[in-house]
């Protein structure tokens, strides 16, 4: 039996579009056939190698308008729930991507990631307060105290800046950010689709 290519996706917990990504990834790659690595890293040292100190759509206002109108847009087209701007934004989003980070291998790593998302841009939810990440974890059925303890390991702590000098090496600069097996590098929510039918062989006459 062929094996099944797979699709990493980086995201960020702090991020809008990788929101989007991730209430839709499962089924769009279901129907493409390909498997997800789900990635969870921290796109802020990132952003500090090219000068920012925040989110570009709050460096460029126009464009951060912009993304907010766009997002209500395409949640809507999805059949997503209604946008909530978290305030302030972006969040500080340091717990809940050590936490999954270090949940990477477990099952309950999909089901938390969309419950912080939801959390965050759904609910209108704070996700930054260790209580915060906790909560959602109980809502998992986790012993959320004991994950947060866990997370906050030194272990874990060097896993979460191993992963973001990964996703530096190998040109990620944003998230949501999606990587096949052959190393293409596909950039935001609108590139899904294309990401997926890269990792399945279709590509564009032409390229290889």
């Amino acid at each position: 039996m062929a094996r099944q290519p797979v699709l990493e996706f980086w995201y960020e917990f702090a991020s809008t579009y990788s929101h989007l990504a991730a209430q839709r990834i499962e089924a769009a790659a279901e129907t493409a056939g390909v498997s997800v690595r789900w990635r969870p890293f921290l796109v802020g040292p990132l952003f500090a190698s090219q000068g920012w100190t925040t989110s570009p759509f709050n460096l460029f206002p126009a464009k951060g308008r912009n993304m907010w109108r766009d997002l209500e847009r395409q949640a809507a087209a999805y059949g997503l729930p209604p946008i909530t701007k978290p305030d302030p934004f972006p969040q500080n989003s340091l717990n809940a991507v050590r936490v999954a980070i270090f949940g990477q291998d477990q099952d309950w790593l999909v089901p938390f990631s969309k419950a912080v998302f939801s959390a965050s841009f759904s609910q209108g939810r704070s996700i930054s307060e260790p209580a915060a990440v906790v909560a959602i974890l109980d809502s998992l059925g986790l012993d959320g105290t004991q994950v947060l303890k866990a997370a906050a390991s030194d272990t874990n702590k060097t896993k979460l800046r191993v992963s973001v000098e990964e996703a530096r090496s190998r040109g990620i600069y944003g998230a949501p950010t999606f990587l096949t097996d052959d190393g293409e590098l596909f950039w935001g929510n609108d590139r899904l689709e294309q990401a997926l039918a890269w990792a399945s062989g279709d590509r564009p006459p032409g390229l290889r």
